[in-house]
């Protein structure tokens, strides 16, 4: 490993717009950190309030507009099992439909939801419900099958009525928003920035009221006017914190691309962790995706005045799936510690005839979520301090290192002591290998997306080390296959990376 020599930056303080010329609206604004010295961050930004999703009502506009044409289609018919026909119908079409919709976007959240812009895929998904339900119908009960008129009469008349009731919900949620704004902070001062905090002041239906302008780079303030609405530019997280905590913030709007440079990639998961619905518009095509799969632009085009705009998802929790590879990590770091203890033993017994007492070696590292945690290894080396232990980057070629040393690090043997880490729950088998706080910060900094890497537990191995990215290698590179490993994540992908690494080390490639 190598040392990294690169400063930190100190965020600026953050900076209030210029009142423009007075006008009958009324300016918003955030109240400033009072006092020269920055205050201490927040240690938990705010708990999470559980909302209502956005297409609970709408889905259930769609169920009850099901039932109700189901029950008009099928009531003319009489006699025996005429009620087992109707429930039957009832419950087949809505079972179908609303999956449909749900994967086709027709539930998810919108600036700018028109029910005549959602006519065509309704009417499309409503006909395959309703074609569905049919079809097991004649399977079933083939005198009580659904003739082609009535079907199309059904699928006609249910399109009619969800479209109508759509586009009742959309009307509320519109008066809603203009009453009851959502606080919303603008990321970019830049001329896209300004117009569109305008935009949202002049156009209050879309339920946004901008309470501050984020600029994480620092700018000068005359190049952060907004063109007529004042509101406070914020260049530091903290301020963001405390902005977002005092005007109750629930939206944050992306003017520029937000893999565009490290400050503003941070961005995300700092929004994410406040509970905020992050958009990204801009005057242009919308980016699809960036270098880090952060966040993902959800299907479906979306405007805020004219802006093109599309709805940032944080990447989907996989809760079933992480208690399996705990479960995984659990059952191989048992048997492997049960398994390996003679070389445990006789890898102690030589690091201490070698370089004298002190076998275990603990440091500090930055786990999930930022969490510090405390990494065991065999000593191969020891340091003059522990600064030298925070902060040097490489020792592979340090003289002072014993020939067992070499040996240990060369084998990756030296790191079997965190099996003991992966037991207790600090480490996963395999994950993003963890870094000292000194090194995270910086390279946070340098890398956009290398702090995304806490997402996922750190590993004793992971996806860059079986690709060669040990020691003294790219920074980037690393950040870049540690995110492609938790946005693809799979069982399958540690089992396979675990052979990968064993049989590395029998080819002796450690650093």
């Amino acid at each position: 490993m190598t040392t990294e020599n690169t400063g930190t930056s100190t965020s600026n303080p953050s900076q209030v717009l210029p009142p423009p010329e007075p006008k009958t609206r009324t300016a918003t604004s955030v109240v400033p950190p009072r006092g020269s010295a920055p205050r201490p961050l927040p240690p938990d930004p705010r708990p999470r309030r559980r909302r209502r999703p956005a297409g609970a009502l709408p889905a259930a506009s769609d169920c009850l507009v099901a039932v109700a044409v189901a029950a008009a289609a099928i009531a003319p018919t009489d006699g025996e099992g005429a009620s087992l026909v109707l429930a039957a119908v009832c419950a087949l079409v809505p079972a179908v439909l609303v999956p449909l919709n749900a994967h086709g976007g027709l539930y998810r959240t919108a600036l700018a939801a028109s029910a005549i812009d959602e006519l065509p895929a309704l009417l499309g998904r409503t006909a395959v419900a309703w074609c569905a339900a049919a079809a097991v119908l004649a399977a079933v009960h083939p005198d009580r099958a659904l003739s082609w008129t009535a079907l199309a009469a059904a699928v006609a008349v249910h399109t009619a009525l969800a479209c109508a009731a759509r586009g009742a919900i959309h009307l509320g949620r519109r008066r809603i928003g203009r009453r009851r704004p959502r606080s919303t902070l603008v990321v970019g001062a830049g001329p896209t920035g300004r117009r569109v905090t305008a935009a949202l002041h002049e156009h209050p239906e879309y339920g946004l009221r901008p309470v501050g302008v984020v600029e994480p780079g620092g700018a000068p303030a005359d190049a952060l006017l907004a063109e007529d609405v004042s509101v406070p530019v914020l260049t530091g997280q903290e301020d963001i914190v405390r902005a977002a905590i005092q005007n109750a913030v629930r939206d944050a709007v992306f003017t520029r691309d937000p893999w565009a440079d490290p400050e503003t990639a941070a961005l995300l998961p700092l929004f994410a962790d406040l509970g905020c619905t992050v958009w990204l518009v801009g005057s242009g095509p919308v980016p699809d995706a960036g270098p880090l799969s952060v966040a993902r632009p959800v299907r479906g085009s979306d405007h805020l005045w004219g802006f093109a705009c599309r709805r940032l998802d944080p990447p989907p929790r996989r809760s079933g799936g992480l208690r399996c590879k705990r479960a995984l990590d659990v059952v191989v770091a048992a048997a492997a510690l049960v398994a390996v203890s003679p070389v445990l033993l006789a890898c102690a017994l030589a690091v201490r005839c070698a370089d004298g007492p002190g076998v275990i070696f603990r440091q500090e590292r930055v786990g999930q979520d930022g969490r510090p945690i405390t990494v065991l290894k065999f000593r191969t080396l020891r340091p003059r301090d522990e600064h030298e232990s925070a902060t040097r980057w490489n020792v592979a070629d340090d003289r002072r290192m014993s020939a067992v040393g070499h040996l240990l690090r060369r084998t990756s043997l030296d790191e079997l002591p965190q099996l003991w880490n992966v037991l207790r729950g600090d480490m996963s088998l395999v994950g993003p290998r963890p870094e000292r706080p000194y090194f995270v910060q910086r390279f946070s900094q340098l890398h956009p997306g290398y702090a995304a890497r806490h997402r996922m537990p750190a590993g004793i191995t992971g996806l860059a080390q079986v690709h060669g990215l040990r020691g003294d290698t790219s920074i980037e590179d690393r950040a870049r296959f540690d995110n492609h490993y938790i946005d693809t994540w799979s069982l399958w992908q540690d089992v396979r990376i675990l052979l990968h690494t064993a049989g590395s080390v029998f080819r002796l490639g450690g650093s």
